[in-house]
């Protein structure tokens, strides 16, 4: 379980294929503090550390994550926020999520406005309903909130600290970007489909 507020960015180091799983090694401030074993978020995607030397630390993504996320297009020098799961005894900075990325969203539009940010992102129709006006989204793990929203588009706002602190400054027009809706929304939604179903 994650918050969305990203502790630090990392950088990929290198990356290996065996069958269908694609292997990271990535370099961060935080990865000599990680353990085995540990669920760490990368781009708002749970991922297991499997090993740390030399400050990096490796993580595998398997052929389900890959096809939800945008893990694939991953490469070599690449950036990725990185966030340790959350502490129960602590505040809750950002919003709950969980670090299972739900589909990925394509940034449609980038504006700088002198001091802040603004991207709009397309999504898939299919989602419409897990998408609400002033409500909470996990775009590359980053906990946000949207704005401007339609049946398969959204808008966010990013302030400075946000875009120094995170890979989002690296996201353009074109770019792909995991998104987790809330998970408050999807199990509404799931209520109300199933309550549907049994009328």
């Amino acid at each position: 379980m994650f918050t969305g507020i990203i502790e630090t960015t990392g950088k990929i180091k290198a990356i290996s294929v065996t069958g269908s799983n694609k292997t990271f090694w990535i370099s961060s401030p935080l990865s000599t503090e990680l353990k085995i074993d540990q669920s760490v978020s990368h781009d708002g995607v749970c991922l297991t550390v499997e090993a740390i030397t030399d400050g990096s630390h490796q993580v595998t993504a398997i052929d389900e994550t890959l096809k939800k996320s945008n893990l694939g297009t991953w490469v070599t020098g690449g950036e990725v926020n990185i966030e340790r799961c959350m502490q129960m005894n602590g505040r809750l900075d950002g919003h709950i999520v969980q670090g299972h990325v739900d589909t990925t969203a394509t940034c449609i539009d980038r504006k700088d406005l002198e001091g802040s940010w603004e991207y709009r992102f397309q999504f898939p129709e299919d989602f419409a309903a897990l998408v609400i006006e002033k409500g909470s989204i996990a775009l590359n793990g980053t906990s946000l909130t949207v704005f401007n929203v339609t049946n398969n588009a959204f808008s966010v706002a990013i302030i400075p600290y946000t875009y120094n602190h995170t890979g989002i400054k690296h996201i353009h027009i074109g770019s792909i970007v995991n998104i987790e809706f809330d998970l408050v929304g999807k199990y509404v939604t799931r209520m109300l489909m199933l309550q549907n179903n049994h009328r």
